[in-house]
């Protein structure tokens, strides 16, 4: 083989494994999840940037948004339910907001050798620990793509070691098992994240009450 070919060679290796280990990172867009839970299947979108997020499920008749900022100082909850006209919003005070942190999850992370490709990232195997309750889990991350954690189902994995594709968590006292099936660069729709005019503002309890948990 001639010196040339050699170098022309090395030069294609060299791109090619350039190109397998490029990361992609994303300061704002639109992450697409989907949920498994006691209560069924379920899709969740996530609009994000640096600061800000809201996540958006249909949950039989009714849509779903979590509004939150990155420091957890804003949560809201809204429930649209168009078949019953109910617009309702939830702004959790601080002292919600804190308890609500309080009973999250505490994970430690172990990373392992293990790999897979899951919805076309690669991923690595890491085991999960809840230094709260005991129990233990998988998740699997990426290192694909770089983008923010500050969002109510990835909070908890800001330290895996890579953007959480496939894992466990817990939402209101509910495990959820949570698969990432795509990211985009998708800007959110203007407006998306504040309280829109329409919606009655109420406490966090009277939407417990209204069966919100």
């Amino acid at each position: 083989m001639n010196t040339k070919l050699k170098i022309a060679l090395s030069l294609a290796f060299t791109a090619i494994a350039f190109s397998a280990s490029a990361q992609k990172t994303y300061t704002q867009g639109l992450a697409t999840y989907a949920l498994k839970t006691g209560m069924g299947d379920a899709e969740s979108k996530i609009y994000f940037t640096t600061d800000s997020s809201v996540m958006i499920t249909q949950q039989g008749p009714a849509l779903v948004k979590v509004l939150s900022n990155s420091k957890t100082t804003f949560v809201a909850i809204l429930i649209d339910v168009p078949v019953a006209s109910i617009k309702k919003a939830a702004i959790l005070t601080p002292d919600e907001i804190e308890q609500g942190m309080a009973a999250a999850p505490k994970f430690t992370f172990t990373p392992s050798s293990e790999t897979k490709v899951i919805n076309g990232f690669n991923c690595t195997k890491v085991d999960v620990k809840d230094t709260k309750s005991g129990t233990n889990s998988v998740a699997w991350v990426t290192k694909d793509i770089v983008a923010p954690t500050s969002t109510p189902l990835t909070r908890s994995f800001a330290d895996a070691g890579g953007f959480p594709v496939q894992f466990t968590t817990v939402q209101q006292g509910q495990s959820v098992d949570v698969t990432l099936k795509s990211m985009t660069d998708q800007k959110a729709p203007a407006g998306s994240f504040g309280v829109p005019a329409g919606f009655d503002k109420i406490s966090l309890d009277d939407l417990k009450a209204m069966g919100g948990k």
